[in-house]
């Protein structure tokens, strides 16, 4: 519901600078109550290098508005040399970053305006922040809520995933490389726009070049992973994700880790602040926010704190489909996390069947094609029609080792992460091993409920990578992602178990096989028990200030097509999504973007593997006329990966600037 009016006038200001002590100037807008100056308020702060003013605006004018008309001061800074801010930027959280962090909290709490107290909050990259800057306790900082973002920077971000190369990577530099390219707004810097411009092209690269020089949990990754140190940060925290986000695992994680007051959200929604709600139900996030901030920032009881500590949406049984709109389901409630109502089930994965007792058999080899995984969606989803999620799995099954229960004689949740143990061997001294788990309806639909995937030589840890021993057996531990999902009685559950995960994973150099002896590995279940007398939570619906005014000039449309090649063995998944073109009719902006990415392999053949990805961005803003293309391209042989990049920028469709790299990384045992 859009809400017109707010219990205090909200001005704008925009821009504002915000001095560095090193001479560089930051650009921010400041949403504040008119009479903020009399009746003094807490600062939040955002800060993000997405474009504040063409970028982020459509979410962020609905959001801080709002809460800044109930009684704070919402700051939206662009991160040094993005936006409309002065500098360069180099890479994602830097030690810069954070000291530019702490200057802006300092400057907000001395400001005429202010209470001295500040709030820091984000979602994704801004989630990431808060808590690293949380992490270094400056003063002023009292409260954070971080959203859809990591605590592991490399387990559990867009690089790696339990030791193994994510193709996220290659597709989130060829977004930055496009996005750092683009020009500041005339109508804020005035003419230095041009010579800003041409410094930020001069020091564009592309940041997998760093990342990828880092495969393994390394200082560049540690520093920055507050999971390295939950007790440095003490103050209040809530944390708040989505079950088909990419990040929901630090929810639980930070509930364990943290010390001080906190609080965790996980619902159905996507890489999507709460009240968007896509998939939905959206749910009131920015009263739910302002209740945190009252408390935090202002001392008021709210009563927040006494609600559960730990909220969890229950998905109900649902088709598969390659994008929901809304997901049935229910709310729980967890007075901590770990929770006293989950208990584990264990399970034995025999032959073709999991069950409560250990049976003996034959060994059952395990050796998946490289196209394994085409079914299974993205790493991550960015809702609305965008087609990101898992088809029906009865295929990509049939491509791994299944092991099934019988049918269920009662329903029960699971709300947790499981996890198998495992003995087998291996005939390479290289592999992977991704486990999945499906929800298997009587007419035999398989729908993709959670999964997991671990680098064999990171079974005992990132640090220090160890080649497998051919044809000797090991043991690994592989933790599933979390889950809240309910499965009903005459529903089987699965247990898939492959070698491939294309074109999510990267394929290891040569298609390893593995041995496994029926009755040797386990399930571990995290099954919620009934709570007597349970009530449900409840939240309000979501309110809004006012949507940004706009005229759409061409509208949005989302493709994911897979080819294949039966001849041939190739096969190609393409991801297709153009975001339309958009008139900013209060600010006289038209903004534009564009991205294909598209995973090619062939059968047999794991060096093959090719990934292209790609991004046009467009924006004119008075003199300026620009769009910039990015392509990222990664192969590989069998001893390196190739990353080959180009960066073009045009003006009036006159190419002005073109720059490209090309970059060998040695294989450290992926």
């Amino acid at each position: 519901m859009v809400v017109e009016s707010a219990p205090r006038t909200v001005r704008c200001l925009d821009p504002v600078f915000i001095p560095m002590k090193d001479g560089i100037r930051l650009a921010a807008t400041i949403w504040l109550p008119e009479d903020a100056e009399t009746v003094p308020v807490a600062a939040i702060l955002e800060l993000i290098p997405y474009r504040r003013r063409d970028g982020t605006v459509f979410r962020d004018v609905k959001m801080h508005p709002y809460i800044a008309g109930h009684g704070f001061a919402c700051c939206r800074v662009d991160i040094r040399g993005s936006g409309d801010s002065e500098g360069i930027l180099y890479d994602e959280y830097t030690e810069q970053e954070f000291d530019d962090a702490e200057e802006i909290i300092a400057w907000l709490a001395v400001q005429p305006w202010s209470t001295g107290a500040v709030g820091m909050t984000g979602i994704s990259w801004g989630g990431f922040n808060a808590l690293q800057v949380a992490a270094r306790r400056p003063p002023a900082l009292k409260a954070v809520i971080a959203l859809c973002c990591s605590d592991d920077r490399y387990a559990d971000d867009v690089h790696y995933y339990g030791g193994c190369l994510l193709t996220e990577d290659a597709m989130w530099s060829s977004f930055i490389l496009g996005l750092g390219a683009l020009p500041p707004d005339p109508q804020i810097v005035g003419e230095r726009w041009r010579a800003m411009w041409q410094e930020r092209l001069e020091n564009t690269t592309c940041w997998s070049e760093t990342w990828m020089q880092h495969q393994r949990r390394d200082a560049y990754w540690q520093r920055g992973s507050v999971c390295e140190d939950f007790s440095k940060i003490t103050i209040p925290v809530y944390a708040i994700s989505g079950w088909d986000d990419t990040y929901y695992n630090a929810v639980p994680r930070l509930m364990q880790g943290l010390s001080g007051p906190r609080k965790g959200l996980i619902g159905p929604w996507s890489h999507a602040y709460p009240f968007l709600g896509d998939p939905g139900p959206a749910i009131g996030y920015l009263q739910e926010a302002i209740r945190w901030w009252r408390r935090w920032l202002d001392g008021t009881e709210t009563g927040i704190m006494d609600d559960p500590a730990y909220t969890a949406w229950i998905t109900e049984p649902h088709a598969p489909a390659p994008f929901y709109r809304d997901h049935p389901g229910r709310w729980v409630a967890e007075p901590s996390w770990p929770s006293p109502n989950i208990l584990q089930r264990l399970l034995h994965l025999n032959e073709g069947a999991l069950g409560e007792t250990a049976e003996q058999g034959k060994a059952m080899l395990l050796s998946s094609p490289v196209t394994t995984g085409s079914d299974f969606g993205r790493y991550g989803g960015y809702g609305g029609s965008v087609p990101d999620m898992a088809l029906d799995q009865r295929r990509e099954d049939g491509l791994g080792l299944c092991f099934d229960t019988q049918p269920l004689s009662d329903d029960f949740d699971m709300l947790g992460a499981p996890f198998i143990a495992v003995t087998a061997s291996c005939n390479r001294t290289d592999a992977f091993l991704v486990a999945k788990i499906c929800d298997v309806t009587p007419d035999g639909t398989s729908t993709l409920v959670t999964w997991g995937a671990l680098n064999l030589t990171h079974r005992n840890g990132s640090t220090e990578p160890a080649k497998l021993v051919p044809d000797e057996d090991f043991t690994a531990r592989i933790a599933l992602n979390h889950t809240g999902r309910r499965f009903p009685a005459g529903h089987r559950l699965r247990l898939v178990l492959t070698t491939q995960l294309w074109p999510i994973l990267w394929p290891s150099p040569i298609s390893p096989a593995l041995s496994i002896k029926p009755g040797t590995c386990t399930l571990s279940l995290p099954v919620r028990s009934s709570v007597k007398d349970e009530i449900a939570p409840m939240f309000p619906p979501p309110e809004t200030a006012p949507p940004m005014p706009l005229v759409e000039l061409a509208p949005e449309e989302h493709r994911r097509e897979i080819a294949v090649d039966v001849g041939r063995g190739f096969q190609s998944v393409t991801l297709t999504s153009d975001f339309g073109r958009q008139h900013l009719t209060d600010r006289a902006i038209v903004t534009a973007a564009r991205v294909v990415d598209r995973m090619q392999i062939t059968e047999g053949d794991p060096l093959s593997a090719r990934l292209d990805t790609g991004w046009d961005l467009s924006f004119a803003s008075g003199d300026a006329d620009v769009t910039t293309r990015s392509k990222v391209t990664l192969t590989s042989d069998a001893r390196q990966f190739h990353l080959a990049w180009r960066l073009e920028a045009y003006e009036r469709d006159v190419l002005v600037f073109e720059r490209e790299g090309a970059t060998c990384f040695n294989r450290d045992h992926l």
